[in-house]
């Protein structure tokens, strides 16, 4: 038998001690294999040990894979000094491309380039590859067969996410006022395309 204390502990070191997001399923296959312990009870002991690391410099946040420690955001500027290498810096190009296919997954690169109004570069599908963030899910069933491309497990644990569920809403633009809408109609009638 365990006591909650112990088993706080080794739930605690287990996650702190691992490179990677852990699972419950790991938790009780791993450390906690000698244990007679069900779901249930995990889950209760992480619950306990979010609500010890909600006010501390760390917290224990459940991503896409797992959970892990990680630093509170807020304290990122604080701690950008700490190590002198720097975050790879990423293109607009590229950081769009990633944004419509994460709220449009999964999706073809035409609909990108479509939408962008510009191409999508080699080295920038090639890049989100490597990186992990997103992949080949499948081929869409139109001539030629593109490819399908939508996020990871690593593109969400990376982005602290769940889910792809929990990425943030696209914002609609606004509607036009009267004003505009006149224009338009009237600039599509004199172009003939009313």
């Amino acid at each position: 038998m365990i006591s909650d204390k112990q088993l706080k502990q080794i739930v605690e070191a287990a996650i702190f001690a691992a490179e990677q997001a852990v699972t419950v399923d790991q938790l009780l296959s791993g450390a906690l294999a000698n244990f007679s312990l069900n779901r249930p009870r995990i889950r209760q002991v992480l619950d306990q040990l979010q609500d010890d690391y909600r006010e501390r410099g760390v917290q224990l946040v459940e991503v896409a894979s797992g959970f892990r420690f990680q630093t509170r955001a807020e304290l990122g500027p604080a701690l950008a000094n700490m190590w002198p290498e720097r975050a790879p810096r990423y293109s607009a190009a590229l950081l769009e491309t990633l944004a419509l296919i994460a709220w449009r997954q999964p999706t073809t690169r035409g609909e990108i380039e479509a939408i962008r109004g510009v191409s999508v570069s080699t080295q920038i599908m090639r890049t989100l590859q490597e990186r992990g963030w997103v992949k080949v899910v499948g081929h869409k069933e139109v001539p030629g067969r593109p490819a399908l491309f939508a996020t990871t497990k690593e593109f969400l644990d990376y982005f602290s996410l769940q889910s792809v569920a929990d990425i943030p809403a696209l914002a609609e633009p606004p509607e036009p006022d009267t004003r505009e809408r006149d224009m338009i109609e009237v600039l599509n009638s004199e172009n003939g395309t009313n």
